[in-house]
């Protein structure tokens, strides 16, 4: 039996989990009693249902704590552990059976049994209401799941998968009661019956979270505060003035580059400290083939000849992010700088050179779309930047237009936008999870790509090694296809902040690898 493991090839992830105090005092002693409150956590980032089976997106961040896996991410882990679950492994050399064994005696919230039935009805009812956006697209590998008695579950896949543990371990696969929740249908009553380590006690759309102890709870997590209140933000500056005012305990998700550099300068000797660590959050710019303009490979390439990261990450961001250029960020196995290796500093001349070559002499218009609430407030300042970096060559003439999440998302869907700007947070920390999302015909993003030697060799070529460290010649090559095609252009990597505080400790421990918060770590100091 071959048990999942990649901990030789992912030294480099280590950074991404490890958060670095900046300011502020260092952590002490930790307690917990029921009548200092609940620990109260700002974030920007608001839950768009509370039913796993309709969410790929920031919802997750609540999910880890309500809801449980049969796998997930113990503090310092960089591969999934079992979590509902009491082991887990491929049971076959060629990585398409996968068999876990749960916990023995485990419950939902309410009391409900939660036995191998349970995990199947949950995974199954995905891929059976396949949400438009929703996770189902997580599930390609997964052909069906088998139950064996009470305690055990077989996943059978339709292809060799080793990321198939990473699948299992986002929030996404949540285990649900079937009592609760229907085979066929998005559960749409607002309640949740989880196993996770907390019960959500009450919930108000946009405003808050309330977390209680989830008694019936058992998994690796080890809870170091009674309650946790989330209370949901219009935007940074209204976080921060919470955090000032100690209406919060923490922030994170959503603080913008002025809130931080403001933070880093003044308030961590006010009582705040400021917790600054290596992230996997990307941003990027997407060419929809459908564009007559967008669509020519030589206004692709003139676009990354011009386009200054450094310029962005400085003016824009305040050097709260870092310059990318390559899909997959840097930290993870395989990352490369394929489009700095290609294209060198920016360039308006090496530019025009290749329009030139493709018979463009007159500027090239352009119209770029970004979303004005769902990034940061950062964002149409950065596409303010990109249409002046642009038009400064003196090779494009560009219309910025932008709309919110909602009617944005669908619009790209539709294909309506001739370059759009999007951002990723990571379903995994594997370079695969920032590869397979974006090609072929049905992707995350709405615009085919065709991409067979990917799609069709590198790809499945990596998902048969579980050692990921033995496939880092899959991904360089997938990175240099994309650098070659130019149909996505990496702009940035974030980092991660996290704002407490000074009596709070446990910050600089509560971000697994997919940079989610795990609020059990989270507690107050009792001495200094």
């Amino acid at each position: 039996m071959r048990v999942f493991n990649r901990n030789r090839c992912l030294r480099q992830l280590a950074a991404i989990t490890s958060i670095t105090l900046v300011a502020g005092c260092g952590v002490l002693s930790s307690g917990s009693t029921d009548n200092e409150g609940p620990i109260v956590v700002g974030t920007t980032s608001a839950p768009s249902t509370l039913d796993p089976a309709a969410s790929w997106d920031g919802s997750w961040e609540l999910f880890r704590n309500i809801y449980q896996t049969l796998l997930s991410y113990p503090n310092g882990a960089v591969t999934p552990q079992p979590d509902a679950a009491r082991m887990c492994a491929f049971s076959d050399d060629s990585n398409v059976t996968y068999r876990c064994e749960l916990r023995p005696n485990l419950k939902f919230s309410d009391g409900d049994r939660l036995d191998a039935q349970a995990v199947k009805h949950s995974i199954d009812r995905i891929k059976k209401i396949a949400v438009p956006g929703g996770p189902a697209g997580l599930l390609g590998s997964l052909d069906r799941v088998q139950v064996r008695g009470e305690r055990e579950i077989v996943f059978h896949l339709n292809k060799p998968d080793a990321t198939f543990p990473f699948v299992l371990a986002t929030p996404a696969l949540s285990i649900v009661d079937p009592d609760d929740y229907p085979a066929d249908a998005v559960r749409k009553d607002g309640g949740v019956v989880g196993s996770g380590p907390y019960s959500l006690q009450s919930y108000e759309e946009g405003e808050r979270a309330e977390l209680v102890r989830n008694d019936h709870y058992d998994g690796f997590a080890r809870r170091k505060n009674h309650a946790v209140t989330i209370r949901y933000f219009p935007d940074s500056a209204k976080m921060v003035e919470a955090l000032r005012d100690k209406e919060i305990d923490v922030t994170f998700r959503g603080l913008a580059a002025s809130d931080v550099v403001e933070l880093q300068g003044h308030d961590t000797q006010k009582g705040i400290q400021l917790l600054e660590g290596a992230g996997t959050e990307i941003r990027y710019l997407v060419f929809n083939p459908k564009d007559p303009w967008a669509n020519k490979p030589a206004v692709r390439k003139a676009i990354a000849q011009v386009v200054d990261r450094s310029a962005i990450a400085h003016k824009v961001y305040r050097d709260t992010v870092e310059p990318l250029y390559s899909m997959v960020p840097a930290g993870l196995t395989g990352h490369t700088t394929g489009f700095f290796d290609d294209y060198g500093e920016p360039s308006p001349s090496k530019a025009r050179k290749i329009l030139q070559d493709a018979d463009i002499t007159e500027p090239v218009p352009l119209t770029l779309w970004y979303t004005t609430d769902r990034y940061g407030s950062e964002t149409a300042p950065e596409f303010r930047e990109l249409k002046r970096q642009l038009e400064d060559s003196g090779l494009f003439r560009v219309t910025l237009r932008s709309r919110p999440w909602k009617t944005y998302e669908a619009g790209y869907r539709k294909g309506e936008y001739p370059v759009f700007g999007r951002g990723w947070f990571p379903d995994f920390p594997d370079a695969e999870n920032f590869i397979a999302p974006f090609v072929g015909d049905q992707n995350a993003l709405g615009t085919p790509y065709p991409a067979p030697r990917i799609t069709d060799s590198l790809l499945p070529s990596s998902r048969r090694e579980s050692d990921r460290g033995a496939v880092v010649k899959e991904f360089e090559e997938a990175q240099q296809i994309l650098v070659d095609d130019a149909r996505l252009l990496p702009l940035w990597q974030g980092k991660q902040y996290v704002a407490a505080s000074d009596d709070i400790s446990g910050g600089e421990r509560a971000l697994d690898p997919s940079t989610i918060m795990t609020m059990w770590e989270l507690h107050r100091k009792t001495s200094w």
